[in-house]
């Protein structure tokens, strides 16, 4: 019952405050054991994977609409995404879903929940995108590639790990029971309780997604050269960089996801300059001949690891994004050298957070190089669009 509880009041939080599930996960499961925190975890990613078909369910089978936020709503989630996804016998269900109705409709849930086993009601074999997301990505990419993304989104991603020394690649892929796609990467199965993989305290390995990976490659060999890693934190590009020999100044407006930053350095014993300080007011002292700007975006390209993000953002809110990115993007052109190799990255799949906002790149004296969108379900794994530009030589 525990379990459930913490399941719903994290859900909802998701859901109606827009916070991030590893953001607030651990917040929620204080106190439980590790096979309630398991389930927690389980019931919430179903539920989130699942949910624009369970609301259909949900909607289906109430006498009355229920509002989005409604506490009844995210009980009947959690209990069908436990009774479908995770195969909870029908009374355990009803039972605990009715117990964490105390004081509310418990009527109209057992009702629910008594209808749709009646009629043997099934989710889909791929869960739902949200409509907006849907109709969009459609439109933009086609049929075969929103198929894809729908199956990305029905599956557990798998983990996806990089080394502080690339070159035991082969040893620690065995160590971990994983394979590896490239030099310094090990990619294990699953969703994985990283702090209890060998490794990790020591500072040998950290997370970082297959796909954000290739954002730093496209900076070529960096060892020995001088990298401004623009809204760095929490980190994994800033370690990826330093791995590589580069030398790293890494900058970063936010004080929680920097410190993250500053933890990680500490326990992988790579070494970065950090700067605490919004990208709108700061000004370096010197210019540099490769930068990162990874900005600040939708995300929505993330969503096969990070589902919730479906429901934080709409296709309404690129307007503001792109307008902050491109604001990024001059600023860094002017801290760019004659000559410098500039990497724009977006956790997006959006023409308007991608090409739209390097229309403005060559009034910058910034020329295209490269340009790559990777898709969730075809591409190494995140959404991404990576531009590479080069500034003018003087």
């Amino acid at each position: 019952m525990a379990a459930r509880a913490a399941a719903v009041r994290l859900l909802h939080e998701l859901l109606t405050l827009g916070r991030s599930l590893d953001e607030v996960f651990d917040r929620h499961v204080q106190g439980l054991a590790a096979s309630d925190r398991s389930l927690v975890h389980a019931l919430v990613a179903q539920a989130l994977r699942w949910r624009v078909d369970l609301d259909r369910l949900i909607d289906g089978a109430c006498g009355r609409p229920l509002a989005e936020d409604a506490r009844a709503r995210q009980v009947l989630r959690i209990a069908l995404a436990g009774r479908l996804r995770l195969e909870t016998p029908m009374h355990a269900t009803v039972a605990t879903a009715l117990a964490l109705l105390d004081g509310g409709p418990r009527r109209l849930c057992h009702a629910v929940l008594a209808r749709l086993d009646r009629e043997q009601a099934a989710l889909p074999a791929v869960p739902s995108l949200p409509e907006a997301w849907a109709t969009r990505w459609q439109r933009l990419f086609g049929d075969a590639a929103v198929a894809a993304m729908r199956a990305a989104l029905g599956e557990v991603p798998p983990t996806d790990l990089s080394l502080r020394d690339p070159e035991d690649t082969a040893a620690w892929a065995a160590r971990l029971g994983g394979r590896s796609l490239e030099p310094g990467h090990v990619r294990i199965a699953g969703s994985q309780r990283v702090d209890a993989l060998p490794g990790l305290a020591e500072g040998r390995i950290w997370v970082q997604d297959l796909a954000a990976r290739q954002v730093v490659h496209r900076l070529g060999d960096v060892a020995g050269a001088e990298v401004l890693d623009l809204c760095a934190a929490p980190g994994g590009k800033t370690l990826q960089l330093a791995a590589a020999g580069a030398r790293v100044t890494a900058v970063d407006r936010a004080p929680q996801r920097m410190a993250r930053l500053e933890a990680h350095l500490a326990r992988t014993g790579l070494a970065a300059r950090t700067i605490l300080a919004d990208l709108m007011d700061w000004q370096p002292d010197r210019r540099f001949d490769r930068i990162l700007l990874d900005a600040p975006c939708s995300a929505a390209g993330t969503f096969r690891r990070h589902p919730e993000v479906l429901a934080r953002r709409h296709p309404s809110d690129l307007a503001a994004l792109a307008d902050t990115q491109r604001r990024l993007l001059a600023r860094a052109a002017g801290w760019l050298a004659p000559g410098g190799l500039l990497v724009y990255a977006v956790c997006s799949l959006e023409p308007e957070e991608g090409e739209e906002v390097l229309a403005a790149a060559a009034g910058q004296g910034l020329a295209l190089v490269r340009l790559e969108r990777l898709l969730p379900g075809a591409g190494p794994g995140d959404g991404f669009l990576i531009a590479t530009l080069r500034k003018a030589a003087a």
